[in-house]
């Protein structure tokens, strides 16, 4: 299946966005005017309190959330002005999304969550598995294909999850505290996995972290306070 290469050095830019949101009347910005430009195979780490807007930002990022204002281009088009079967494309092939929580469906084995982005894409159901095999490998579990979620540990349910995210090759992954709800020795492991997938793979990834350690292994940290990127 074909993919498109990104246009010029920068894979995702984005120019002055705005996000505020309608709370009891009031109106709430959480974001005021970020400017960011991402380079194919660099990795970004966003830190900043919680409550910030991290999470706003990625969402934003990926297409999964309109800014109030400002543009979001991705391989050199914009994507709010792209239509709903388009974006769905994009999030599906070229975007991968790790979360805190890794949001495996627990009746499904490692083998079939990562499956299921393949599946969607009309991947035939063996070209699927051969692609989710390959890619748990990458991640240290081919001896876990046939477990259920709930038969893993924390860390190896957030790498199935990390799997997910690649099995399409994509080109940027976004992820969003990945390492927050693993105690510190398992963050630290998934931290470096994260950090080879990037170096071997040359996947570019944008994170957003409390762990100081991993933000500060990626290439540029950047800070959100007050709604702008420091």
């Amino acid at each position: 299946m074909h993919k498109e290469t990104g246009q010029g050095p920068f894979l995702m830019v984005l120019e002055d966005v705005h996000k505020s949101f309608e709370h009891h009347g009031n109106v709430i910005e959480v974001l005021r005017g970020v400017s960011l430009k991402v380079k194919e195979g660099e990795s970004v780490a966003i830190v900043g309190a919680s409550g910030v807007g991290k999470s706003t930002l990625l969402n934003i990022m990926g297409s999964l959330e309109p800014p109030t204002e400002g543009v979001v281009k991705f391989l050199g088009k914009n994507l709010y002005s792209l239509q709903e079967h388009e974006l769905c494309r994009i999030r599906n092939q070229d975007i991968g999304f790790v979360f805190q929580f890794h949001h495996l469906l627990p009746e499904l084995t490692a083998l079939e969550n990562v499956m299921m982005p393949a599946l969607i894409a009309r991947y035939a159901k063996q070209e699927a598995m051969a692609m989710a095999k390959e890619v748990l490998e990458k991640v240290g579990l081919e001896r876990r294909l046939s477990h259920q979620s709930g038969e893993l540990s924390g860390g190896e349910q957030q790498r199935v999850a990390i799997a997910r995210a690649l099995v399409m090759k994509p080109k940027l992954i976004l992820a969003d505290e990945p390492t927050g709800n693993l105690d510190w020795f398992t963050g630290k492991e998934v931290a470096g996995l994260l950090m080879k997938l990037n170096e071997e793979e040359g996947i570019s990834m944008v994170v957003a972290t409390h762990n100081q350690s991993l933000a500060a292994q990626m290439s540029r940290k950047m800070e959100i306070v007050g709604g702008r990127v420091q």
